[in-house]
């Protein structure tokens, strides 16, 4: 506790002045998720997520493809990073369990923004597993059902209730990539710029 205290500190002395700029959109939620296999103790993987508003997809209801252009960044208005409580069979399993959450999150942000007169297309979420894309938009038959936890299935109802697109892309491309893994400090530097005003 103490160690994680004073690298918070630390960084807040090294920057003290992070500034978290918005710019006026479509008020359409983007979230890009992701999983960090087997990176906690006792065997545990981080979820991480981060959502941001932006401009309305060309095409709602297309899978994106991954050469399509990412939306326009924006202020982050949520980013979470938790370390999942049960233990995980496989990258992928973890990846469906980051969706899952990320998701889970999302439903209520969705509903307060159609009720502040913003209607939502299905929401677009990154993931950076070919495998976990796969698996939640029913394209791969998994030949172990029972290894995925039943809650997971959960993410293939969202999906097929057209509240959420899930869809791939390069890890490079990953927002939520920054909050699941430890990085050396110079990619820290290096990646600032993509979530906070200099």
């Amino acid at each position: 506790f103490f160690f994680d205290t004073s690298k918070l500190l630390d960084y807040l002395y090294i920057h003290p002045n992070a500034i978290l700029r918005y710019h006026a959109s479509d008020m359409v939620l983007h979230i890009h998720s992701d999983a960090s296999y087997l990176s906690a103790p006792k065997a545990r993987s981080r979820a991480g997520g981060c959502f941001y508003l932006s401009s309305k997809p060309d095409d709602p209801h297309r899978q994106p493809l991954p050469t399509d252009p990412l939306p326009p960044m924006n202020g982050a208005v949520l980013v979470n990073c938790n370390i999942m409580k049960p233990v995980l069979g496989s990258a992928a399993e973890a990846e469906i369990g980051a969706l899952y959450f990320n998701m889970c999150d999302a439903v209520p942000i969705r509903t307060a923004l159609e009720e502040m007169g913003h209607p939502q297309p299905p929401t677009p979420i990154v993931i950076d597993s070919s495998t976990a894309s796969g698996i939640a938009n029913n394209t791969i038959k998994q030949r172990r059902s029972k290894a995925i936890d039943m809650r997971f299935y959960w993410v293939q109802d969202r999906i097929t209730q057209q509240q959420f697109k899930v869809y791939w892309r390069k890890g490079e491309e990953n927002l939520a990539d920054y909050f699941t893994k430890h990085h050396p400090a110079r990619y820290h530097i290096l990646m600032r710029p993509t979530y906070l005003l200099q």
